[in-house]
C-alpha cells in the first residue's frame, strides 16, 4: 500500500534544490535498454513559465510523464518543493500535491456545457452526479466566473463543449486545469493546430497564469516559442544541451547542428 506522505530525499540532492519548485539530479529513464532520459539535472523556480524544445525523441515529453508519475525513472531523483521526491509518488499522489498534466489532444466532457465542465473540475471531494446536481456557492461561482474570463469563454458558458473550435477547446482544458488550483502545470504542445489568433491568445493566456503559477511548456512551433518564451531549455538526447532566452539558442551553434543535422559555418 503506498503512503500518501511525501518521501524526504537525500541531503545532497535537497541541497541542490534548495529555492526551487522543481529539480532533477541525475535522472535516467530506459525503455528496453535505450535510455529516453540521461543524467538530467533540470530545475525550474516558482513563478516560472519554461519551455522545452528540441528534435523528436530529446525526451521532452518523458520528461513530463516522470513529473506527473505516468513514467518512473531508473536512476537519480526529482524533487518538488524541495524536499518531495517524486519518483515515489504515484499519479493520483502527485495530482494532489499540485501538478496537474495537460495533454497535446483536448480532454473534455463534449456534451456537457462550458460551464458543467468547469464545475466537474472543481478541486472538490464530489462525484459526478453530486458535482452536477449540487449547487454552486457564491464562492465558487466567483472562481469558475474569473476562470471563464481568463481563458476567454465567459460568453460560451451555457453552450456544448464540443460545439467550440479547437483552440477554445484547447483553453477550456487549460480552465479546467486551473480550477484544480494546480502548483505546476504541464503543457504539451498548447497551440498545436491553433490559427494565428488562437495561437497569439493561448501565449498571452500562458503569461497571465505565470502571474501566479508556474508553467512547463513542450512546444514544438519556433515562432511561438519565440513570442513567447522567457527561458527555454534545449534538450537533446535525454540531456539539456542548453538554457537560456530564445535569442541566446538561436545563438548557439551546437543548438543549430542539433535541429539542422549540420555545423553551421560563421562568417568572420
Amino acid at each position: 500500500m503506498n503512503s500518501t506522505a511525501p518521501h524526504p530525499a537525500e541531503g545532497h540532492t535537497a541541497a541542490a534544490a534548495e529555492g526551487k519548485l522543481l529539480a532533477s539530479d541525475q535522472l535516467e529513464v530506459s525503455f528496453d535498454g535505450f535510455k529516453a532520459i540521461q543524467k538530467l539535472n533540470f530545475s525550474l523556480d516558482k513563478g516560472e513559465l519554461r519551455f522545452l524544445i528540441g528534435p523528436n525523441g530529446a525526451g521532452k515529453t518523458t520528461l513530463l510523464d516522470v513529473i506527473c508519475g505516468k513514467v518512473k525513472p531508473s536512476k537519480g531523483t526529482i524533487l518538488f518543493r524541495r524536499h518531495i521526491d517524486l519518483s515515489r509518488q504515484q499519479e493520483h499522489q502527485i495530482a494532489q500535491l499540485g501538478i496537474g498534466r495537460k495533454f497535446q489532444a483536448p480532454s473534455i466532457f463534449a456534451q456537457l456545457t462550458v460551464l458543467e465542465n468547469m464545475e466537474l473540475s472543481m478541486k472538490q471531494p464530489r462525484g459526478l452526479w453530486a458535482t452536477l446536481t449540487a449547487k454552486l456557492t457564491g464562492e465558487q461561482a466567483d472562481r469558475i466566473a474569473e476562470r471563464l474570463a481568463m481563458i476567454g469563454l465567459d460568453g460560451k458558458a451555457a453552450l456544448p463543449a464540443g460545439s467550440l473550435s479547437h483552440g477554445e477547446k484547447q483553453w477550456l482544458e487549460i480552465g479546467m486545469l486551473l480550477m484544480q488550483e494546480p502548483e505546476l502545470l504541464l503543457l504539451d504542445e498548447p497551440a498545436a493546430g491553433m490559427t494565428d489568433r488562437e495561437t497569439e491568445k493561448t501565449g498571452e493566456l500562458l503569461h497571465e497564469i505565470a502571474a501566479k503559477q508556474s508553467i512547463i511548456v513542450v512546444e514544438h512551433d519556433m515562432e511561438f516559442v519565440r513570442q513567447f518564451a522567457r527561458k527555454v531549455t534545449v534538450l537533446h538526447e535525454g540531456s539539456v544541451l542548453r538554457e537560456g532566452t530564445m535569442d541566446e539558442i538561436q545563438q548557439d551553434d551546437r543548438v543549430a547542428e542539433v535541429y539542422l543535422g549540420r555545423r553551421v559555418e560563421r562568417s568572420a
